[in-house]
Order: C-alpha cells, then sequence, then structure tokens
C-alpha cells in the first residue's frame, strides 16, 4: 500500500525530523509560441501587455531563450521541467516515432516516457502538494492535482479521456463548479480562458507548492494566419489578460510566491510544404503499400522545421552510406529547402533525439509535410511554423521571472533553455541534479 508522502511529511514534523520545504512556491505559466521580441518591444509594436511587461520591472527576464533541437512544443516542455535535451529525457519530437503510423500520429502525451527526473517529481519527493493544467506530456505525472493534455477522436471522447486521465475525480468537482471543461484539442483563446478559471478554481481550492499552467492559443493563431499578425496580436493581449488573472489568484492564496512565465520557441512565416518521404521510397529506404509503410531502413521523423533521420540498423554500413548519399544530394536540390543537414556528432553535441543519425535542418519558408503522397513541393496549410534551427534569433522562446527573492529589473541576458528548470527548482528549494543547466538565481 502506498502512503501519501504529505501523511509522511507531517508524521516526519510530528516527531520532530527535519523536511525539505519551499523556500517559495512558484507558479509556472506556459505561453506556446510567445516571441522575447513581443513582450521586450511591446510598446513599439503597438502591443498592449501590462501583465507580461510588469515583469520587466518588476522582476527578471531573459533577453531571449535559446531552445532545444527540435524546436516543438513537446520536447521543449519537457527540457523545462527536467533541464536536459531531448536526447537525455527522451521527448525527441512533439508525435513519437511511429515509421508505420500504428499510433496514428499519436503525440507523446505521457510523463512515462520522460527519462529523468522532473520539477514535478522532485517537489512532490520533498513533501510539496502539486498541480496541472494541461501541461505537454503530462498524462500518468507525479502530479497531486492533474489534468493533462491529451485529446482522442471527438470533442465527447476528448471530454471522457482527459477525465479518465486526471487526478481520479478532480475534473467532475471543477466542472460542477465551473460548467464544462475545454476539449483536449481545443487551442483557441477561448478554451485557454475556460483553462485559466479551472487553474484558478485548483489553485484556489488545493493551495498547490508548484503548479504549471499551459496555454495554447497564441501558437494556433500563429500558425493558422502567421507570426506578428493583427490576428496574433489580439490573441497576445487577451493572453496577458488571462496572466493578469493568475497572478492575481496567485497572490491571493501565497502572497511569496514566485510566479515565472515561460514559452517553448518562436516562429516564423512558412509558405512550402517538402514531401521528404518521397527520396527514400525512390531510393528503396521505404516500401510502401496500399498507401501505407510496408517497410523501411531509414525513415525521416517529421518535426516540421527539421526531420530527424533515424536508421532502422544503425550498424548497417550499406544503408548508412546510401542515406549519406541520398542527403547529400537533396542538399543541392533547391526545391527540398534545405538548410543543412547535421550528422550523429552534431545532433549529440546539440542535444538531439538519441534515435536521430542526421538532422535535416530545413530554410526558412520550407517545412516538411505529413503525407506519404503528397506532390513535391506543395504549399503549406500554415502561414506560420517552428522547428527549425534553434541558432536562430527567430526561433528564441521567453522566461520572465518575479516574485520573493527576485531582484527587480535584472536582465538575465541570452540564456539556454535548460538553465530554467534548474532556476525553478532552487526557488522550489528542491534538487534538480541531472541537469544540464544551471540556475540563474540568486
Amino acid at each position: 500500500m502506498r502512503i501519501p508522502m504529505r501523511r509522511i511529511v507531517g508524521t516526519l514534523l510530528a516527531i520532530g525530523v527535519a523536511v525539505p520545504l519551499a523556500a517559495a512556491p512558484v507558479v509556472l505559466i506556459s505561453i506556446d509560441g510567445l516571441r522575447p521580441v513581443d513582450v521586450l518591444d511591446a510598446q513599439h509594436r503597438g502591443l498592449k501587455l501590462p501583465n507580461l511587461q510588469s515583469f520587466l520591472t518588476q522582476g527578471a527576464y531573459a533577453e531571449s531563450v535559446r531552445g532545444v533541437l527540435p524546436t516543438l512544443t513537446y520536447p521543449s516542455h519537457a527540457t523545462l521541467l527536467t533541464g536536459v535535451s531531448p536526447g537525455k529525457h527522451g521527448i525527441g519530437g512533439n508525435l513519437i516515432f511511429d515509421p508505420h503510423d500504428e499510433n496514428e500520429q499519436r503525440w507523446d502525451w505521457y510523463a512515462t516516457d520522460i527519462k529523468v527526473p522532473t520539477l514535478w517529481d522532485e517537489a512532490h519527493a520533498a513533501g510539496l502538494r502539486t498541480a496541472s493544467i494541461n501541461w505537454p506530456v503530462s498524462v500518468g505525472a507525479e502530479v497531486d492535482w492533474n489534468l493533462p493534455q491529451i485529446w482522442g477522436s471527438g470533442a465527447a471522447d476528448t471530454r471522457k479521456l482527459v477525465a479518465a486521465m486526471a487526478t481520479p475525480g478532480l475534473l467532475p468537482v471543477l466542472e460542477k463548479q465551473l460548467g464544462t471543461y475545454a476539449d483536449g484539442a481545443d487551442e483557441s483563446i477561448a478554451a485557454d480562458r475556460t483553462r485559466t478559471r479551472f487553474a484558478i478554481a485548483l489553485m484556489e481550492s488545493r493551495k498547490p507548492d508548484f503548479m504549471t499552467t499551459y496555454l495554447a492559443s497564441l501558437d494556433r493563431e500563429q500558425h493558422v494566419s502567421g507570426p506578428d499578425t493583427p490576428a496574433s496580436r489580439v490573441v497576445l493581449e487577451q493572453i496577458d489578460t488571462l496572466v493578469g488573472d493568475l497572478i492575481k489568484a496567485s497572490r491571493r492564496v501565497h502572497p511569496d510566491c514566485v510566479i515565472a512565465v515561460v514559452s517553448d520557441h518562436g516562429f516564423v512565416p512558412v509558405q512550402h510544404d517538402v514531401n521528404l518521404y518521397i527520396p527514400f521510397i525512390q531510393a528503396g529506404l521505404v516500401t510502401v503499400k496500399d498507401g501505407a509503410v510496408a517497410d523501411w531502413q531509414a525513415m525521416p521523423w517529421n518535426d516540421r522545421g527539421s526531420a530527424a533521420i533515424v536508421l532502422r540498423d544503425p550498424a548497417n554500413v550499406a544503408v548508412r552510406k546510401k542515406v549519406t548519399t541520398m542527403l547529400a544530394g537533396l542538399q543541392k536540390d533547391p526545391a527540398y529547402g534545405i538548410d543543412r543537414v547535421d550528422d550523429k556528432a552534431e545532433v549529440i553535441r546539440q542535444g538531439g533525439a538519441a534515435q536521430a543519425e542526421w538532422f535535416v535542418l530545413f530554410k526558412q519558408g520550407y517545412e516538411m509535410g505529413l503525407k506519404l503522397d503528397a506532390p513535391m513541393p506543395s504549399p503549406s496549410p500554415f502561414r506560420g511554423m517552428h522547428g527549425y534551427d534553434p541558432a536562430w534569433p527567430q526561433m528564441r522562446a521567453t522566461f520572465l521571472i518575479e516574485g520573493k527573492g527576485i531582484k527587480a529589473g535584472r536582465d538575465l541576458g541570452q540564456i539556454d533553455m535548460r538553465d530554467i528548470a534548474p532556476t525553478i527548482a532552487y526557488v522550489l528549494g528542491v534538487k534538480l541534479p541531472q541537469a544540464e543547466g544551471k540556475s540563474l538565481l540568486p
């Protein structure tokens, strides 16, 4: 029988044994796709972001955050909670690598796929109360009150799925008070408003020491209309209001709390879809039957602005040589829009997915499409995309932090995304020994 951590902590306190306690409670808010320039230059851009901009004078901020390879939501959010790169934490893309598509393009939802301890784990082990709303890669996480991000085949199915994957009994209690929760795949601003209301109710009723909350609508709008468009600006200003609501609620619950705002990546405009499957099929490296992959020796793993190339048998010298020659030829074909191809040594250096033998990085304006039989090239269905080279300034992410112990107006300069988790760990008063980054505090 498992004994709840809070009962253990209470017993230890009762007999006079010291236990780790939070130096300060933390509320961690992720705004998918928030570019640092949008906050730092908000007034110059005509954006009204009073709540986000308040961090610049009342707390500390990064001029930019260099992200991970690839610059996608799920690998980035795993890094934000672990302080390590995808090659170490195991979340190599938004989608799992699934050459035969047996899981119908399943996203990497499950926290059990994260191979190292997270901030949730360390906080929970220290006896701190934890909560999470819609955080990527959170299904089955060691979180006291968890409404994870997951979706199914339809609205009714998704609501049942979220309820089943959430902390038992949590969603019905909150829905009785607040009405219907947002569908898992709904990334509209309306869904973000709903999730914010649920986050505030969860915060006020359970009073967690560490809470993670994820807002998706800016990312959605930038995919639909592009970055820095009028529509994207409207959504960002509405998100700023939600951030203000979360800040006020956090202060009501924990007057001494620390609030951090993060993002996962930037955005660039996109125009062209690249069918990177075609050359692999033509070279006999991928066999297609009845419109599906029947067999494969080497396969692209789609990361939109980039693609990992995986070998079924990394020891097969002949296949490796064939892929090497093919990729060199593709770089010379302007239709494929390839900026460069990183080899295994460079993938390891950048912390990319452990399965990747190469990483194909596309030029701005190009992305990898999803369909095996799509024309090459074809127009992109999106107007904005990410997943590109983390060295690009346009791919940089955001970090803002304010509250107890945070020096006002502090410019942290350009930081690494792997520094954020150890910084949060420092504030919480917990250890994150595997982190590749460092704390930016005190």
